[in-house]
């Protein structure tokens, strides 16, 4: 299973909590923002804004929060100007590293960020080093228990998605980024919803990390995604179900 569907399965494991819904807020208000700037404050003619809108309903986002943020974006309020880059490197054992950055200040963030890979035995590399082994896919993942699969497989293939993955405990769809949201739209509709549904990069082929190292990268990467300008964190390690299990215990 890829270090995507894990680490999905890791947090929705651990619960959510009150510090932990506050970033989250903080992100998907970056995100929308940003998706209203570059392509306007319309949902129904801008699929980024879209995403990020219906992913901020999924989370239970107060209605108002999204309409200023949006309005923010258009700059129809005042707000900060964030800037859209990604790093990418190794972390323990080799595995690659992609790291979404929304953030204000270039430098604050640089800093962050190579301190967190330094820290737990990675390195930041040049643009482009690691982003070749991955592809940009839709992902929606849901647990084996709260769906019925043939209909999760028939409503999903019918609307256009390229797989549905038995990934252990979960269940994953994958999707062209094209036709993402009218596969989310009609699972949702199905009653079948994925708070963290996304488009998002998907490693062609995972490295298997194993005890030290596999505690290694999941503390890298939970470093990162605790930074407020962290948007997202790609990697293409795999790890066993009885090394998830201790850490997720």
């Amino acid at each position: 299973m890829s270090g995507h569907s894990k680490w999905s399965t890791i947090k929705r494991k651990k619960g959510a909590a009150d510090a932990a819904r506050g970033k989250l807020f903080t992100k998907l208000i970056k995100e929308i923002m940003v998706a209203a700037r570059m392509g306007g404050s319309d949902v129904d003619a801008n699929p980024r804004l879209r995403t990020a809108v219906d992913k901020a309903k999924a989370n239970s986002m107060p209605k108002d929060n999204i309409a200023r943020a949006i309005a923010k974006g258009a700059g129809e309020l005042e707000g900060a100007a964030y800037e859209e880059f990604t790093f990418e490197g190794y972390g323990p054992g080799g595995v690659a590293v992609m790291v979404g950055i929304l953030t204000d200040n270039r430098n604050r963030t640089t800093a962050s960020v190579r301190h967190a890979f330094t820290k737990h035995g990675g390195n930041l590399g040049e643009n482009g080093c690691v982003s070749y082994l991955f592809d940009r896919k839709g992902v929606l993942t849901f647990e084996k228990d709260k769906v019925e699969e043939d209909k999760l497989m028939e409503i999903a293939l019918e609307h256009g998605a390229e797989d549905v993955r038995d990934d252990g405990d979960v269940f994953t769809v994958l999707t062209d980024p094209d036709v993402f949201n009218d596969v989310n739209e009609a699972l949702v509709e199905a009653g079948y919803t994925d708070p963290d549904a996304e488009v998002t990069m998907v490693p062609q082929t995972t490295i298997e990390v194993t005890g030290k190292t596999a505690v290694s990268v999941m503390k890298m990467i939970e470093t990162l995604e605790d930074d407020d300008d962290v948007q997202h964190v790609y990697s293409n390690f795999d790890i066993s179900d009885e090394d998830m299990e201790a850490m997720s215990a």
